[in-house]
């Protein structure tokens, strides 16, 4: 089994289950003002690495919920077991999960699975981006007035600010705002023409990897910005690669 099937295998029998608990009443480990911890985001990425390191027991998994295998290996997958956990919390089905793999710090494959929607999006370093299997394409839109734009705000008091100025800059030029939840799920929106942009000034790798390894299959453009003294915290700017995001920025 390659790496691209095993991610898939993984994300599929995560996906299962979520679903099994979607809408029934879950176990918080952890509730925070602004976000919430499950006991099932760690059953999630358990099961997920159970899989991984069943195929390739050297490997390393990065994940929301810990690390796990050799952490010295060339090869690191990049797990977000429940990208979108409020909403899952709250029963929106607006939620995903997130596998990516890099090699060397290079990213090679990227799984996105939606549970609700049914909807699997794959793609390997190279080859295209694809949707249930078919080929996507980000949209053609170059006009920020035409375009729909996905902005996060983040959890701090500065990326509070910082996203509520640009919501409302992007307001005055956007055909419409969304504020979705899934920072995963944004970039498979924009890699399939669903959305335009997506801005955040904080957010962590596991959100991202294979959503930006997707998007730019798919002829978009992420522009990722670590912030100082965070590892593996960033910012980001992705976009269908044609609108004049700069101008909100």
């Amino acid at each position: 089994m390659n790496f691209l099937e095993t991610a898939v295998k993984a994300a599929k029998a995560s996906g299962v289950l979520l679903m099994q608990h979607f809408g029934s009443e879950l176990d918080v480990d952890e509730a925070k003002h602004h976000d919430i911890k499950l006991a099932l985001d760690r059953e999630s990425q358990d099961l997920i690495t159970s899989i991984l390191l069943e195929q390739f027991p050297d490997h390393a998994i990065y994940g929301e919920e810990g690390l796990a295998g050799n952490q010295e290996s060339d090869y690191q997958w990049i797990v977000d077991p429940i990208d979108g956990t409020v909403n899952f919390f709250y029963g929106i089905p607006h939620f995903c999960i997130s596998i990516a793999l890099r090699h060397k710090g290079e990213l090679i494959v990227g799984v996105i699975l939606d549970p609700p929607m049914n909807d699997l999006w794959t793609v390997e370093k190279g080859g295209p981006a694809l949707l249930n299997g078919k080929p996507i394409k980000a949209s053609p839109r170059t006009k920020l007035e035409e375009s729909i734009l996905f902005v996060g705000c983040g959890k701090t008091e500065d990326s509070l600010e910082t996203g509520l100025a640009r919501f409302k800059r992007a307001s005055l030029r956007a055909r419409k705002m969304r504020m979705m939840g899934s920072a995963a799920l944004g970039m498979a929106y924009i890699a399939t023409g669903r959305l335009d942009a997506y801005v955040e000034s904080r957010i962590s790798l596991w959100d991202i990897a294979a959503g930006q390894l997707l998007l730019e299959a798919a002829g978009g453009k992420t522009t990722l910005t670590q912030v100082e003294g965070e590892p593996d915290v960033w910012s980001i700017v992705a976009t269908n690669g044609k609108i004049p995001i700069e101008e909100i920025l």
